[in-house]
């Protein structure tokens, strides 16, 4: 039987592999959404805890920062995924299961992913809440809003407005990181990339597909973004 050809391969049809490339794509979107939407969540608390926290929270934070910007993410997926199996492990055994049981490792590729772009979305979040003008803050307090009043008119939006462009720069790293979560089982675009490889003998055609299909998820969020960024800037002059 011959080879299939491009055209074949991403095909939907029953010898075409568009579903599965199509369901390898959107696990990584999925991948990467949901690190990301972690990241956001921890870089919000790190940003305050560097900005307003005490000396406690600060050096925490700052521990954390260095620390895991310092690590291969890589890595950090593999202390996620074996560390949390070891736990699930000795949990099972607790309540009378036997042999090894694994963490999830959709759960195990998000943490990871949303832990490694919190430390840079830490930073990112407090370089923008440094850049807002501390005149427009004092105005809010001056009117008489309220600390949630505050930050949710004033606070949240203007620093979001500084953040988006690095946060887009983020969220294009955590998209490539996607690619690594494979290592913990999860069949993601790279992953089924791999797999048609070796069962086509056909390896440059299918990651010459998916490098097109990360291309085409990278340029769609970036329009988005940027879509974005005009958003949170209207009425704002621009030099």
């Amino acid at each position: 039987m011959s080879n299939p050809g491009f055209l074949d391969i991403i095909s939907f049809g029953p010898d075409g592999w568009g579903h599965a490339l199509a369901a390898g794509a959107w696990m990584t979107i999925l991948i990467a959404l949901a690190g990301f939407a972690i990241g956001s969540v921890i870089g919000t608390l790190g940003a305050w805890a560097k900005i307003s926290g005490g000396r406690f929270l600060r050096m925490f934070a700052d521990a954390y920062t260095t620390i895991l910007r310092g690590i291969p993410d890589l890595l950090v997926i593999y202390l996620f995924y074996f560390g949390g199996s070891a736990v699930v492990t000795a949990v099972g055994q607790f309540f009378g299961a036997e042999g090894f049981v694994s963490f999830p490792g959709f759960l195990a590729g998000a943490l990871a992913v949303g832990l490694t772009s919190g430390a840079q979305q830490t930073e990112v979040f407090r370089g923008a809440f440094r850049a807002v003008h501390p005149g427009e803050l004092e105005a809010a307090t001056a009117c008489g809003m309220g600390r949630v009043l505050k930050f949710r008119r004033i606070t949240a939006p203007l620093t979001l407005r500084h953040a988006l462009p690095g946060l887009g720069n983020v969220w294009q790293v955590v998209l490539k990181e996607s690619a690594l979560v494979s290592v913990t089982g999860v069949v993601e675009l790279l992953r089924q990339a791999q797999i048609g490889a070796g069962s086509t003998s056909l390896p440059f055609d299918f990651y010459f597909i998916a490098a097109m299909i990360y291309l085409a998820i990278s340029t769609v969020s970036g329009l988005f973004l940027n879509a974005s960024e005009r958003w949170f800037s209207r009425g704002v002059r621009r030099g």
